[in-house]
């Protein structure tokens, strides 16, 4: 008779795992191309990682329910479960009931997503991506005095379809967000909330600790740069390059 030890099973565990890791990032990059060949294969293989377990913890173990949480992943950032933005996709995962319902319940959620905020193509994304990055080249012209009444009145005008769907008190749930993360990290002035608070808004409330986006991480929780306002200075330059990547590539990839 066959006996396989407990440490055989657990390489074997390790192997299947990794295997449907390796399947999640090819199915990742089928489904956002632009963005894993900006991300790359080490921290992409780092996010659906993460998201694996994060879908775990929630019950769902089956195959479907989990691509459909890294499909989520991408579309609504790496913490979309307890984003404010999302309140609705959170309820659904947090709901009692078998990860199938659930599940199917989070597809539904995510078709409405995809044609009233992403649209044909992700353009309403792309879109909303070059007018971030021509916010950032600009000089701020938003108050301290007036910073939620004018960060949401760019957020609508930046990316439209997504206000809409998102709503005012979800976008000032970033924004109340952004502002405190923004004196944790010493920030001064009214420049890096705002880019904390519009970055939070399109790539999602955990982007600035996610395996998506390292350059932000990099920059606000590395050793390398000591000075607050080094620190704000360095992030909206690598948000600059980040976006001009994104943008390029989109543009050269619906010319060719």
């Amino acid at each position: 008779m066959l006996v396989i030890r407990a440490e055989q099973m657990e390489v074997f565990e390790q192997v299947s795992r990794r295997r449907f890791e390796d399947e999640m990032m090819a199915h990742s990059k089928a489904f956002s191309p632009r963005l894993c060949e900006v991300i790359g294969d080490e921290p992409l293989h780092a996010a659906a990682r993460s998201a694996i377990a994060r879908a775990e913890r929630y019950g769902f173990t089956n195959r479907g329910p989990i691509r459909l949480f890294i499909e989520l992943m991408f579309l609504c950032g790496s913490a979309f479960d307890t984003d404010p933005q999302y309140a609705a996709a959170g309820q659904f995962l947090r709901a009692s009931g078998d990860q199938m319902h659930r599940a199917q319940q989070l597809h539904e959620w995510h078709n409405d997503y995809l044609e009233r905020v992403s649209g044909p193509g992700a353009v309403n994304v792309y879109n909303a991506l070059s007018e971030l990055l021509s916010f950032a080249r600009l000089p701020l012209t938003i108050d301290q005095e007036d910073l939620t009444g004018g960060l949401l009145r760019e957020m609508k005008r930046i990316f439209p379809t997504k206000a809409a769907f998102v709503g005012e008190a979800g976008m000032t749930a970033i924004i109340d967000e952004s502002t405190a993360e923004a004196e944790r990290y010493g920030f001064e002035g009214v420049r890096p909330a705002v880019l904390l608070a519009v970055l939070k808004f399109a790539l999602g409330h955990g982007c600035t600790d996610s395996p998506l986006y390292p350059w932000i991480v990099q920059v606000l929780q590395g050793p390398e740069i000591f000075s607050p306002a080094a620190r704000a200075a360095h992030l909206e330059d690598k948000a600059i390059t980040w976006l001009e990547d994104v943008v390029a590539g989109n543009r050269e990839g619906s010319q060719s």
